[in-house]
């Protein structure tokens, strides 16, 4: 009995093994060239409709949040209140102006990196993380430094091979640095 138990171990570990090297091969960075941004009324500051070489999906940025631009997600306007310290209508309007600053960045052809991980939420859509490049910039790091966003979300290495670590605490001097000159969401702050 003892050596069938064993036997079964090692069988389902190689089987997992297997399945887990799969798994991770499928999860390798892939850079998409060329990309456009894709006009739709469900696009915001952190997640939008992109084409890239004729496939088109919808893109949720690694690391960040931007602010809600309308009420659907009640909860979570008023975590972002909440986080930025300021009024519903200073997130909502902050929402506005992060979507507007995205479609204008992306007027001009960009890259993503994406690994094709699905994006949960409440989009109707399914919803791929990927990180954007446009211009020699990293459209979360401007994103940040407009006071746009905050840091939140899922964190991984990036296809440059940076620790997800240290590219967050990078990124959280983008967004002390825009809370300290007061931009964006935190112009209204009260903190």
């Amino acid at each position: 009995m003892q050596i069938r138990r064993s036997l079964n171990t090692i069988v389902i570990a190689l089987l997992l093994s297997i399945v887990g090297q799969a798994w991770a091969s499928g999860k390798q960075w892939v850079t998409l060239t060329d990309c456009q941004y894709v006009d739709s009324k469900d696009n915001d500051g952190d997640s939008f409709r992109v084409n890239c070489g004729g496939r088109e999906f919808v893109l949720r940025l690694y690391y960040i949040d931007a602010p809600e631009s309308d009420l659907t997600n009640g909860a979570r306007v008023g975590e972002q209140r909440a986080y930025f310290g300021v009024t519903i209508e200073d997130i909502l309007a902050t929402g506005e102006s992060a979507t507007k600053r995205v479609r204008e960045i992306l007027q001009e052809p960009f890259s993503v990196s994406t690994r094709w991980a699905v994006a949960a939420g409440r989009s109707a859509e399914p919803r791929v993380y990927g990180l954007v490049n446009v211009g020699g910039k990293s459209l979360i790091e401007v994103l940040l430094a407009e006071g746009l966003a905050r840091t939140k979300g899922v964190a991984v290495n990036l296809p440059t091979g940076e620790k997800s670590k240290m590219y967050l605490e990078k990124l959280r001097n983008l967004e002390r640095q825009a809370k300290n000159k007061r931009r964006g969401a935190w112009a209204h702050s009260k903190e």
